[in-house]
């Protein structure tokens, strides 16, 4: 094998696809990233076994070929070169070693057979559609905040997408929640989504993706089965095996007829939980909240520091109502909007409350009380 490629252009796809090669494996080809040039492109592809990134990027191929190499050790050497440069990667199929030269530093790191490389790509996809990279992005930040990261409740540990019915022609929903506050997101059904199997995309894929198309304005063709999920972009595929696990009837938590409605200026509210927060301990994070005529007062007490308290104008016109939060989970809440207005459906100081961004129907979020 023997390629040409301006540094930046392999950096790029380098640091896209060796943040998914753990630190430590106990199986070596895991450590290594798959380098196969041909057609005038170099492909570079790495995986865990359970998520795999692969791209494509134009190259000077002067001899077709594969091999492997350590991730994180060929990112860190093409990170430090200089920029502008050209690099020559060469590998002899004799000499069990990939060279990188670059002006007048040379590497040679040691390679492994591209035929021991893992391939997670297998299988047939039942469901593919197209999303707006921005459209994934916003599914992926309202919703992420709330995924579960207890290990004996695996099935929590993901984001649940679904297709849903409903009076527009159906959505797709985006459903996180570890037990104490529940996010959802919903947007139109994308042709081709139809029939889609409901599945659990786990923690470590949601990340990678959201990372990947983070400065990016395309579009994301996703392709689903049962047990894998592949997202394809400016010539980047990322592919992942799914949670296989039963995500619970979320819709049951979900309260229908909260009456007690509370309306209060987002960034007011926000930052007075983030004041009187201060002294909470780390443990408890609990703020009081106690609602009465166009008003909310937030107490909190801490035997060990002192109390705090501040009092906010708020639209309320409901009976008084006390009511305790874990201030951390109001925060993540109200960190999402973009509206001016929070709106909380509240019943009574034991039942999940319902927040909403007023203005965005797309999202919901549900909030489980504390003992305060």
């Amino acid at each position: 094998m023997k390629v040409t490629i301006e540094r930046s252009a392999f950096l790029k796809a380098l640091n896209h696809v060796q943040s998914v090669v753990e630190r430590r494996n106990t199986i070596p080809i895991l450590s290594n990233v798959l380098v196969q040039a041909d057609q005038g492109e170099i492909r570079l592809s790495a995986t865990d076994l359970d998520v795999e990134v692969i791209e494509t990027v134009p190259a000077e191929v002067t001899q077709p070929g594969a091999t492997t190499a350590p991730a994180h050790m060929m990112h860190d050497i093409v990170r430090k070169l200089p920029d502008g440069a050209q690099l020559a990667i060469e590998q002899t199929s004799d000499s069990g070693r990939i060279a990188i030269l670059a002006g007048r530093s040379r590497f040679s790191l040691q390679a492994l057979p591209a035929e021991e490389f893992p391939d997670l790509t297998a299988g047939e996809f039942t469901n593919t559609f197209t999303l707006p990279s921005a459209d994934l992005k916003k599914m992926i930040e309202r919703t992420r905040f709330a995924i579960s990261t207890e290990e004996t409740r695996y099935y929590l540990n993901g984001i649940y997408l679904h297709a849903v019915p409903s009076v527009n022609g159906g959505a797709l929903r985006a459903v996180a929640t570890d037990g104490h506050r529940l996010a959802q997101f919903e947007l139109p059904l994308p042709q081709g989504a139809l029939g889609m199997p409901g599945v659990i995309v786990p923690r470590k894929t949601v990340l990678e993706i959201h990372r990947l198309i983070s400065d990016r304005d395309t579009e994301v063709e996703v392709s689903l089965s049962a047990s894998k999920i592949r997202f394809g972009f400016d010539g980047i595929v990322l592919t992942s095996k799914l949670i296989d696990g039963t995500f619970p009837d979320y819709e049951r938590v979900i309260p229908k007829h909260n009456d007690k409605v509370l309306d209060v200026d987002t960034k007011l509210f926000a930052q007075a939980v983030d004041r009187v927060s201060t002294i909470s301990s780390e443990k408890g994070r609990a703020v009081k909240l106690h609602i009465a005529d166009g008003k909310i007062v937030l107490t909190v007490n801490n035997p060990e520091s002192g109390s705090a308290e501040e009092e906010i104008i708020a639209d309320y016109e409901s009976e008084p109502l006390d009511i305790g939060f874990n201030a951390r989970y109001l925060l993540d809440i109200t960190g999402q909007f973009d509206g001016d207005t929070a709106r909380f459906l509240l019943a009574d100081s034991g039942s999940p409350t319902v927040i909403r961004d007023v203005g965005d129907e797309a999202s919901l979020y549900v909030l489980m009380p504390m003992r305060v």
